[in-house]
């Protein structure tokens, strides 16, 4: 006895001259079947394209002992049974007759089950499936899921008339190429009929549609084009854009604030909002221009560049799923350039009865004496004492004096820098006053 027919038979069932087949193509036909299995007896009935991937079948011979010849021959043969090349599994039925040839996915109801063969989830939109199936009739509700068939979608009509004839028309078929992405070669639809007459769509969402229900709420984890995968022309998954930009620093050794995010994002367009925090122990914030072209064009020039030399405070940038950022606070931590400054101050000191006073800037300064008569010279808290190096892009000194805190701060001062400023500024305040050079 060969290993192949070790393989393709059970022998520990009752025989039966009913014979399930195993592994045939899905969408083999009764004809196929009959010419299979003719040479060994009658055919009294068959059952095709049954089991979750419809690639079984049932045959019925007339007799019991005709059904045991078959299994007999292919068990003892060097050559398995086939059907178009594929090597089919045959074993005795626990049944001894079809008593109907409709598989619940032939009985005839209003909602299809239809699976897609040849791609992911995300290659076929919910929209592209209600365009194919409209063209039959009026789609009520869709709700897509993954299976181990495969991608997979229900598709309800208003009536089993529709449903049928849209079933009779797309299985088979492919969706046309035109309304898949390029890397897609083909794909196929294999439709049955659902048990379910009428489904239970909770939100709208890229998973899930109720055309008859217009004030359905709308998931806002799943909207079309957050969670929707988008390809490119390259047939590559992409992220969807945004006009805001998710930002992560990486090597923070000089410190960061709006000012110098503004002066570098504001390259490439108008800089609206900035919000900077911290997430995990690393310094994040978020950049929102006014639109998403301007967005693109700065994530593709800075990803990945450093806004210091040396490698210092490295961009990697993404886009945000934030459309409008709701910036309230005018600090170094976070500004809204849409509202004057002024106002921002006001509403600022008016909510908040400690708050610390702004900082001054005077980006015409020089490095001077302080009036306390002690040299501007310092340490960054952590690190050892500085020299100045023309080389490098930023650096500060801080130094008490008194009862005043004075910040000598270098950004930028060679024209390599993405901030491209090349001034240094003093930074001098006290707990109730201010002082400018």
């Amino acid at each position: 006895m060969s290993t192949s027919g070790q393989q393709q038979f059970r022998y520990t069932q009752t025989p039966s001259k009913v014979l399930h087949l195993r592994n045939l193509p899905w969408d083999c036909s009764d004809e196929e079947l009959v010419e299979l299995c003719k040479p060994f007896g009658k055919i009294v009935n068959t059952k095709c394209n049954v089991g979750a991937n419809r690639n079984q079948a049932f045959v019925e011979f007339a007799d019991l002992n005709q059904a045991i010849n078959m299994v007999s021959y292919y068990a003892s043969s060097s050559e398995p049974a086939q059907v178009r090349g594929k090597t089919v599994y045959i074993q005795y039925s626990n049944r001894n007759e079809i008593v109907n040839n409709k598989s619940p996915g032939d009985v005839p109801g209003n909602v299809l089950l239809v699976t897609i063969e040849g791609v992911e989830a995300g290659d076929v939109s919910i929209d592209v499936i209600h365009l194919v199936f409209s063209a039959f009739g009026f789609v009520q509700k869709i709700a897509t899921f993954e299976k181990a068939a495969g991608f997979q979608a229900l598709i309800q009509f208003s009536d089993v008339g529709t449903a049928s004839a849209a079933r009779e028309a797309l299985d088979g078929r492919s969706i046309p190429k035109y309304l898949l992405p390029e890397h897609v070669n083909h794909c196929h639809l294999r439709i049955s009929y659902s048990a379910h007459t009428d489904l239970n769509i909770k939100f709208q969402s890229h998973r899930s549609r109720d055309y008859t229900n217009p004030y359905l709420p709308v998931n806002p984890t799943a909207m079309e084009g957050v969670l929707q995968p988008v390809v490119g022309p390259d047939g590559k998954k992409k992220e969807p854009e945004s006009n805001v930009l998710f930002a992560s620093l990486e090597n923070m050794q000089y410190a960061v604030t709006v000012d110098v995010l503004n002066t570098v994002f504001s390259a490439f367009g108008t800089v609206q909002k900035i919000a900077i925090f911290e997430k995990n122990g690393q310094t994040q914030a978020l950049i929102q221009y006014p639109d998403v072209t301007i967005a693109a064009a700065a994530k593709d020039a800075l990803e990945g560049h450093c806004i210091y030399d040396g490698g210092y405070c490295k961009l990697h940038l993404s886009y945000s799923r934030h459309t409008d950022l709701n910036v309230q606070a005018y600090s170094d931590k976070s500004r809204d350039y849409t509202v004057p400054e002024s106002s921002l101050l006001a509403m600022q000191q008016a909510s908040a009865v400690h708050a610390t006073p702004p900082v001054w800037h005077n980006p015409q300064s020089g490095p001077v004496q302080s009036s306390a008569g002690y040299a501007t010279t310092g340490t960054v808290p952590g690190q050892a004492p500085p020299t100045w190096n023309p080389n490098l892009q930023g650096w500060r000194i801080n130094l008490s004096i008194g009862s005043y805190w004075i910040s000598w701060s270098f950004i930028c001062s060679t024209s390599s820098c993405l901030c491209n400023c090349s001034a240094s500024s003093w930074i001098v305040t006290a707990d109730q006053s201010h002082f400018y050079w």
